[in-house]
């Protein structure tokens, strides 16, 4: 795990922004404390910041150059069968000076090529460069968990693990208004997009090759489109799911480094605790709760999974006073704006996580390919169920007059009713874009000063053109969600604390795998995540299986209402700064005001908290 960056100068005036590479490199320090260390050639430029996991020697410093200097290599991420892609080149003559996946990673691209990337396993951004051919590879691994951001004008493409190092080589940040209304539906930014104008994000599964003649991207991996194709008994998936699943964990385990996992209590990071506990005696799990709201607060689930394994288990108890000073220092890490209030306990997580381990594993993933979210109890309801269509009906009108707000168990039904009665009444495409958004486009745009119209949405909607059940759902999920809210978030903490983070459930194998089940293994009128439930269930403790689906919620509105209205008050709420500033729509921030403090809030709270992410950001950055 670590932070990259590079240039490709297309002429002499790209060429002088090669002075900035060392910046650049710098800026990325947090993803890799261990060493650092650059290339030039006359047009190119390579920058490494490295967090040493697997061969913590100086033989896996990088650049990693090979064939007495020929190819260079920068590399983030982990390669989890290097071994066996190792012994396979050894077979065929190659010799290595290191146990690094890295030497193995560039054996395998000078000898096979681009077609190497269908033979790994593992999660990466890398890039090669050929000082002979004068040629420039670079590939995102084929789910997305990690970065690549690049920038091309007519003098030089620049490439990056983050925004601000982009930044470093000296262009001038402008934001893409066109990407900021998108960003007040979605609360995060798509990819392909970037707040910035002109930066850009290489798509999972995709490379590009740069040379004198341009850039060149290429798609090399699309997640299954023969979605519930396969045919065994629920007995035979079952079997077969817990098999990938621990040959996942197997493997992700690998490491010379000590290794945890994080715990929720949660089904998803119990199962990954449950089948990482077989593979050591010395188990490190660690969670985080929260000793002023109770109501979020759920480690005592966590602590008996802990003692079911006999974990090693650290429980971390934060105040709001603990929490709200970490915000600063959370909100400065953001490359770009981020909304996803569940960033904050990921920070805390990671940052008191890293005072144990070097690498943790995460049961992130598993509400996308399995169906774990409300949304997709609601969607299937809405598909399959006549009386829950005729009670969200019957309920709307007096749901009306239930203040609604995420804080409170009433409140939130008002609010998930009167969402899903909206819901009922769309078109498959526009009723899932509804329900991954928190804002209309129409809400949006009265929020901008400038009238500008959101990027189009059907470019993230093209598994509902043929529509088939849940699964063409969870695969958008995949697409939209995964990648741009949750992997963006768990990256950007985790690397924020020099922590690397494994994702067990999404090792393309498995993900292939559960996107073959029909939507019935996985979701029925009682139960998400069905067959991973399941499997798992004579395994983990029973309470667990009772126990409502909070995700990792904030008591937010509480606390924008609170701790956080003075800085409200002089970062969003100030109309002297909002009207100078030219981005926003004074009036309707001040209605935002409004509704933050009435007895009705709604969704409101992470309306507010977009813009506040977007404030800090452009403080940082303009």
């Amino acid at each position: 795990m670590c932070g990259i960056t590079g240039i490709w100068a297309f002429n002499e005036i790209g060429r002088f922004q090669l002075t900035n590479l060392d910046q650049a490199t710098r800026s990325l320090e947090h993803r890799g404390p261990d060493n650092h260390g650059t290339f030039h050639d006359h047009f190119v430029g390579l920058g490494h910041r490295r967090l040493s996991i697997i061969d913590t020697s100086s033989a896996g410093h990088q650049p990693f150059s090979i064939m007495d200097g020929r190819y260079q290599m920068v590399f983030n991420g982990e390669i989890y069968n290097y071994r066996e892609l190792r012994k396979d080149l050894e077979a065929k003559g190659i010799s290595f000076s290191s146990d690094s996946d890295t030497e193995v990673l560039i054996n395998l691209f000078i000898h096979e090529g681009k077609s190497c990337l269908g033979k790994l396993n593992g999660f990466f951004a890398f890039a090669v460069y050929d000082t002979i051919e004068k040629s420039l590879f670079i590939a995102r691994d084929r789910v997305g968990i990690k970065p690549m951001l690049y920038y091309q004008d007519e003098f030089k493409f620049l490439f990056a693990s983050e925004i601000q190092s982009i930044i470093a080589y000296g262009i001038e940040p402008k934001v893409d208004q066109n990407v900021l209304h998108t960003y007040l539906q979605l609360n995060y930014t798509p990819a392909p997009y970037s707040m910035l104008a002109g930066v850009k994000k290489l798509m999972p599964g995709e490379y590009a090759e740069i040379s004198d003649n341009g850039v060149k991207i290429q798609k090399y991996y699309e997640l299954p489109t023969s979605l519930g194709s396969y045919q065994g008994s629920y007995v035979e998936s079952k079997k077969e799911l817990k098999r990938r699943l621990e040959l996942s964990v197997q493997r992700r385990m690998v490491a010379d480094v000590p290794l945890g996992t994080f715990l929720s209590g949660g089904i998803d990071s119990s199962v990954i605790t449950a089948v990482a506990s077989k593979q050591t005696d010395q188990l490190a799990t660690f969670s985080i709760g929260f000793s002023d709201n109770k109501f979020f607060d759920e480690t005592h689930y966590a602590e008996s999974v802990a003692r079911k394994f006999n974990t090693n288990h650290t429980t971390f108890k934060l105040s709001n006073d603990q929490i709200f000073s970490h915000i600063s220092d959370i909100v400065d890490h953001l490359d770009e704006p981020f909304a996803d209030s569940s960033a904050i306990p990921v920070y805390i997580l990671c940052q008191e996580t890293r005072k144990h381990v070097t690498v943790a594993l995460s049961g992130d993933g598993a509400d996308e390919i399995f169906s774990g979210y409300n949304k997709h109890a609601g969607w299937w309801k809405m598909e399959n169920d006549s009386k829950f269509k005729a009670m969200v009906s019957l309920m709307a009108p007096f749901a009306k007059l239930i203040p609604q707000s995420r804080s409170g168990k009433f409140s939130n039904i008002a609010r998930q009713i009167l969402k899903f009665s909206k819901a009922m009444k769309m078109s498959h495409a526009e009723r899932y874009w509804f329900l991954a958004t928190l804002s209309s486009s129409a809400e949006a745009s009265a929020l901008l000063k400038d009238k500008v119209e959101s990027l189009d949405s059907q470019q993230w909607l093209t598994d509902f053109t043929s529509y088939q059940d849940m699964n063409d759902m969870l695969r958008a999920d995949s697409h939209l969600v995964l990648t741009n809210d949750m992997l963006k978030k768990v990256d950007i903490m985790s690397m924020a604390n020099s922590l690397e983070v494994r994702v067990p459930f999404l090792d393309h194998e498995l993900v292939e795998f559960v996107f073959s089940l029909p939507q019935e293994m996985k979701i029925n009128g009682s139960m998400r995540k069905r067959i991973l439930q399941d499997t798992y269930r004579d395994l983990l403790p029973t309470e667990l299986y009772k126990r409502p689906k909070k995700g990792f919620e904030m008591p937010l509105l509480d606390w924008l209402k609170t701790s956080l209205a003075s800085d409200l008050n002089s970062s969003i709420f100030n109309r002297d700064k909002i009207e100078d500033q030219s981005v926003f729509n004074w009036e309707e921030i001040s209605a935002l005001k409004q509704k933050l403090y009435s007895n009705n809030p709604g969704d409101v709270h992470a309306k507010v908290w977009a813009v506040y992410a977007f404030q800090k950001w452009y403080d940082k950055y303009f």
